[in-house]
């Protein structure tokens, strides 16, 4: 039986799940709430040089830190023959990008949009997502 492996991630969390729910394994990203200014004057005109540098040394710690939990949840997938990768937001897509780069897009078989889910919601879900799979492949 080949290794299935489903994942439930935003940018906080992933939960993974390996084969029908036989192993859970949960990464928390200790990401900061990323705030963007939408502007906003403080006493000061609005977006004035003096914000710029702050933002966007904010951005490229975000940036940074979500390269190094990407990193980190493919390294919790290698040796994965299918892969099924569900969330709420653009955490799902960016993982995607990831994997293509890494050349294991062939490896993806399912990106679903999900909400907030239990540890046992997400496992019921990727055990129920892989037995259909294997229904329809025979």
């Amino acid at each position: 039986m080949k290794k299935e492996v489903g994942l439930w991630i935003d940018h906080k969390k992933t939960v993974i799940v390996t084969g029908d729910g036989e192993e859970l394994k949960i990464l928390e990203s200790d990401m900061e709430k990323h705030i963007r200014f939408a502007g906003g004057t403080h006493g000061k005109t609005a977006y004035s040089a003096q914000y710029f540098p702050a933002e966007d040394q904010r951005d490229r710690r975000f940036i940074e830190h979500l390269n190094k939990y990407y990193a980190e949840v493919i390294a919790h997938i290698q040796g994965a023959e299918a892969i099924l990768i569900f969330g709420p937001g653009e955490a799902k897509f960016e993982l995607e990008k990831r994997l293509r780069h890494a050349e294991l897009q062939n490896l993806i078989i399912g990106i679903e949009p999900a909400d907030k889910l239990t540890d046992r919601q997400i496992m019921a879900k990727v055990k129920t997502f892989f037995i259909s799979q294997r229904q329809e492949a025979q």
